[in-house]
C-alpha cells in the first residue's frame, strides 16, 4: 500500500514537472487554427477594407486565415469587449479604437480598459475631416458656421458614433466656434456615407473614409483635423488654419484577451507587423490617406495608459462623463 502510495506520488510529480513543458511547447505551434479579428465598424467601410487587408497578409506569415468579424455599434467599443469574454488563447483578438479609452468616464463597466487588454500593436490611425454634399449651399468653413449661428440647432451632421472622435471633436470645434449642431450618429462609415449623399443629413464628420465619395463629385470636405493638409485633400485646410488649436489622429491597433501568454503576444506582433510592411497594405491605407503607424506591445500598451488621462480631460469639457 505504501509502495503503491510512493509510486502515485512519483508519477503525479513526474505529471507536474512535465506540464510546464507541454506547455511551452503548445505555445510554440501557435496558431493551428484560423484566427478571428474582430472590428468595430461595419463592412464596406474604410476600417473594414484596410484591416482585411492586414488580415489577409498576416495569414500568410501565420500559416492560418485571420477571419475578419464585424462587430460596429456602440462607439466602436464592442470588440473590446468582446475581448473579456474570450479565451486567452490569442484565437480572438480585436481592433481598440480610441473610443475604448473612454469607456471608464462615459459608461459604467466593471474592467479597466487599461488593465484588462493584452495590447499586440498598433497599426495605423484615422485622418479626419467634415464633409457636405457637393450641392450644399455651404461652399467654405465660413458658410458651414455662418449657417449654424443663424439656425441654431438646425444643421444636422452625422458621425461614425457617439462618443467616437468625429463626434466628440465636432463638439470642441462648435464650443469654439459657438455653434450648436444637430449630432446624428451611426454604426460606421458605410451608413454615414449613405446618409449623406442621400441628403438626409447637411453634413458628416468622419475619417477619410470619406475619400472616394469625394472624389466622385458627391462630397466637399470642408477642413481637415491633421498637423498639415491631407496630400489627397490639400484645397481643404486644417482646424489649426481656421484658428482652432485642435489636432485630431486617432491611432488603433490590435489587442487580445488579458492573460493571454506573452510567447502568443509576441507570435501575433510580429505577424502583424511584417503584414504592415506589405506594400499592399500600405496602398490599401493611402486610398483613404492613411499611413502605417507602429506601436510594439509595450509602446502600445504605454499609449493606452497615457491616452486614458487625456480624454478624460474630453469629456469632461463636454459634460460627457457618467453620472457618479
Amino acid at each position: 500500500m505504501f509502495r503503491r502510495s510512493l509510486l502515485g506520488a512519483a508519477a503525479m510529480a513526474a505529471v507536474c514537472l512535465a506540464a510546464p513543458h507541454a506547455h511551452a511547447q503548445a505555445w510554440k505551434t501557435f496558431p493551428e487554427k484560423p484566427i478571428k479579428l474582430v472590428i468595430a465598424f461595419p463592412a464596406g467601410g474604410p476600417t473594414d477594407i484596410t484591416m482585411r487587408s492586414l488580415a489577409d497578409n498576416a495569414a500568410r506569415v501565420l500559416g492560418h486565415p485571420v477571419i475578419i468579424e464585424n462587430k460596429p455599434g456602440a462607439g466602436g467599443t464592442l470588440p473590446a469587449q468582446q475581448l473579456q469574454t474570450a479565451p486567452a488563447d490569442g484565437y480572438t483578438i480585436a481592433q481598440i479604437p480610441l473610443g475604448v479609452f473612454r469607456l471608464g468616464y462615459t459608461t459604467k463597466i466593471n474592467w479597466d480598459p487599461v488593465k484588462d487588454i493584452s495590447y499586440v500593436i498598433n497599426v495605423t490611425g484615422y485622418a479626419f475631416g467634415i464633409v457636405v454634399p457637393t450641392d450644399s449651399p455651404l461652399k467654405n468653413w465660413a458658410d458651414f458656421v455662418a449657417y449654424a449661428k443663424a439656425n441654431p440647432g438646425k444643421l444636422s451632421y452625422g458621425s461614425t458614433g457617439t462618443l467616437t472622435s468625429p463626434h466628440l471633436t465636432t463638439e470642441i470645434v462648435a464650443q469654439q466656434a459657438g455653434i450648436e449642431l444637430q449630432h446624428v450618429p451611426y454604426k460606421g462609415s458605410a451608413d454615414l456615407m449613405l446618409a449623406l449623399v442621400s441628403g438626409q443629413l447637411m453634413a458628416g464628420a468622419d475619417s477619410t473614409g470619406f475619400a472616394p465619395q469625394v472624389e466622385a463629385g458627391k462630397l466637399r470636405v470642408l477642413n481637415t483635423w491633421g498637423d498639415k493638409r491631407l496630400a489627397k485633400f490639400p484645397d481643404a485646410p486644417t482646424l489649426k488654419e481656421l484658428g482652432y488649436d485642435i489636432v485630431q489622429n486617432s491611432p488603433f491597433g490590435i489587442g487580445a484577451p488579458k492573460g493571454t501568454p506573452p510567447e502568443v503576444v509576441k507570435r501575433l506582433h510580429d505577424a502583424f507587423k511584417k503584414a504592415m510592411e506589405d506594400p499592399s497594405y500600405v496602398a490599401t491605407l493611402a486610398k483613404y490617406d492613411m499611413q502605417p503607424i507602429y506601436m510594439n506591445s509595450a509602446d502600445y500598451a504605454k499609449f493606452a495608459q497615457d491616452t486614458v488621462q487625456r480624454e478624460k480631460a474630453v469629456i469632461d469639457k463636454l459634460g460627457l462623463a457618467k453620472p457618479q
